[in-house]
């Protein structure tokens, strides 16, 4: 008996976690930049972080240098911004960028 209940819990548990998203969806709050979900009650200068980091890292380098010597929330947002969104950077087999 004891063999069949630890079944079932395991099972239950392997269930509900397949089922559960992994993200918060859009319509229920959050920050999205390029289709990638950044999280959930973020002030203005690391959202501002987010975007510049993000234009960065495809490409245009893009940094307020007052912010980034300033606010804190902005460099943790740029840098994130960076990170997440490097992937999103397309060269061509000449090297060149893709637009």
């Amino acid at each position: 008996m004891t063999f069949t209940k630890t079944i079932l819990l395991t099972s239950t548990i392997f269930i509900y976690n397949a089922c559960t998203p992994k993200e918060i969806p859009a319509h229920e709050g959050g920050y999205y930049y390029h289709e990638i979900y950044f999280g959930v009650n973020l002030t203005d200068a690391y959202k501002k972080g987010i975007r510049d980091g993000c234009t960065t890292s495809i490409g245009t380098y893009k940094k307020s240098h007052w912010f980034f010597k300033h606010k804190q929330a902005y460099v943790d947002g740029w840098f994130l911004g960076r990170n997440k969104c490097r992937d999103l950077l397309k060269i061509d087999e000449n090297g060149d960028l893709i637009l």
